[in-house]
C-alpha cells in the first residue's frame, strides 16, 4: 500500500530547506508548498478556538487562517479552502492539514507536508497535530549557516545571536535523533546532499517509502512555482544543486568570527562531522556560554511540557484533542517513541 503520512522538512534557517522542499515537490507524489506560518500560532491558540465539533468554530478557525501572513504564497481560492475546513473532521490538525492537501490537489499529488524551519523545536507539537507525520531534518555545518544568516535581511545583526540560532538546531537535532524511531525521523546532511543528490534523495525516498524519481535532483526547474519571487534570499534556488557553498565560511566570516563560532559551538561542529580548523583554549565567556547552551538543552523538552501544562491551566480546561484525521496512519496513531 503506498503511504499517505504527511512530510514535514525542518532545519536550522540557512540550511537547506527550501533546497530539500523543492526536491521532494519534484517527486510526482509529493507536494510541499512555500512557507506558510499559521501552523504553530494556531497551535499556541488551541485553547482559544473552542469546540470545533461546532462547524462556526471551524469557519472562524478557517477565517483566520486565509488571512495569515503568506497564504496567498499558496495560491489556493480562500472560499474553497474555508468550506473544505468546515467539512473536514473537527480537530486543529485537520484543518490545518486540510490546508496542505489542497495545495497538494492543485498539482494533482496525493502526499502533502509543509516545510518550516521553526518545527525543529516544536517536533512534539507538530507529532501531537500530525500523529503519523514523517520528519526530514537537514543539518549544515554551523559556520556556513552563521555566515548565511549574516546576509538574510530578516536575521538578527549579533554574531551570538545567529550562533546561538544554530546551537539552538543543534540540539534540536540531537534530542530529535535520540527520541523518535528510524520510521518517524530523518537526518541528512546539506554537505552530502548536494555532492551526491542522487545518492542521498534515494535514501529519503526509502524512508518515505516513494520510489526514486530523477526530476528530484534537478530542483532549481520548480523553483518559478514554489518559490515566492519576493523571497530574494533564495535566489540560488534558481540554480543548479552545487557544492560551491560548502565550506564556504572561509571566505565569508573572518578570522575573529570563525574563532567565536568553533569556541562557542565545541563539540556541537564535531558531532555531526565537522572539525574545526583550530582548537583554542576557551575563555571565561565562551566556558560559561557553553554551559547555557548545555543546561538549555537539557531543559527543553521540560519546559515544552510545562508551556502547555500552563496553557490549559490558563484555560481553564483539559487539553485539546488535536490530532489530524485525514489519513490512515493520523486515524490510527501510535505511541511515536522508541
Amino acid at each position: 500500500m503506498l503511504s499517505d503520512r504527511p512530510i514535514f522538512v525542518v532545519g536550522c534557517p540557512r540550511s537547506g530547506t527550501t533546497m530539500l522542499q523543492l526536491m521532494l515537490h519534484a517527486h510526482p507524489r509529493i507536494a510541499l508548498p512555500p512557507e506558510s506560518r499559521f501552523l504553530l500560532p494556531a497551535y499556541q491558540r488551541r485553547h482559544e478556538l473552542g469546540d470545533l465539533r461546532d462547524p462556526a468554530r471551524r469557519r472562524d478557525l478557517a477565517a483566520w487562517i486565509v488571512t495569515t501572513d503568506n497564504f496567498g504564497d499558496l495560491g489556493l481560492d480562500a472560499g474553497r479552502v474555508i468550506d473544505a475546513i468546515v467539512g473536514a473532521p473537527p480537530t486543529l490538525g485537520s484543518a490545518l492539514g486540510t490546508v496542505f492537501r489542497l495545495y497538494a490537489e492543485r498539482f494533482g499529488k496525493p502526499r502533502w507536508g509543509d516545510k518550516r524551519p521553526a518545527y525543529l523545536r516544536h517536533l512534539p507539537q507538530l507529532l501531537r497535530l500530525f500523529p503519523d507525520a514523517q520528519i526530514i531534518n537537514i543539518v549544515r555545518d554551523g559556520r556556513d549557516c552563521v555566515a548565511s544568516l549574516k546576509e538574510a535581511p530578516w536575521a538578527a545583526s549579533s554574531l551570538d545571536a545567529l550562533i546561538d540560532t544554530w546551537a539552538r538546531a543543534a540540539d534540536a537535532s540531537l534530542r530529535a535523533q535520540r527520541v523518535y524511531r528510524p520510521d518517524v525521523y530523518l537526518q541528512l546532511r546539506y554537505e552530502d546532499l548536494v555532492a551526491e543528490p542522487e545518492a542521498q534523495l534515494r535514501g529519503v525516498c526509502a524512508f518515505l517509502g516513494e520510489e526514486y524519481d530523477p526530476a528530484m535532483a534537478r530542483p532549481q526547474e520548480l523553483a518559478a512555482v514554489a518559490v515566492p519571487s519576493y523571497k530574494t534570499w533564495h535566489t540560488r534556488t534558481h540554480e543548479s544543486v552545487t557544492t560551491r557553498r560548502v565550506r564556504s565560511w572561509r571566505q565569508r566570516l573572518t578570522p575573529e568570527e570563525i574563532v567565536r563560532c568553533e569556541a562557542v559551538l565545541g563539540s556541537r561542529l564535531a558531532r555531526f562531522g565537522y572539525e574545526p580548523t583550530a582548537r583554542p583554549m576557551p575563555s571565561p565567556g565562551v566556558v560559561a556560554t557553553r554551559a547555557l547552551l548545555t543546561a538549555r538543552a537539557r531543559l527543553s523538552p521540560l519546559r515544552h511540557l510545562a508551556g502547555d501544562a500552563q496553557a490549559a491551566v490558563r484555560a481553564g480546561r483539559r487539553e485539546p484533542a488535536v490530532a489530524a484525521r485525514l489519513t490512515s496512519g493520523q486515524r490510527n496513531s501510535r505511541p511515536l517513541s522508541r
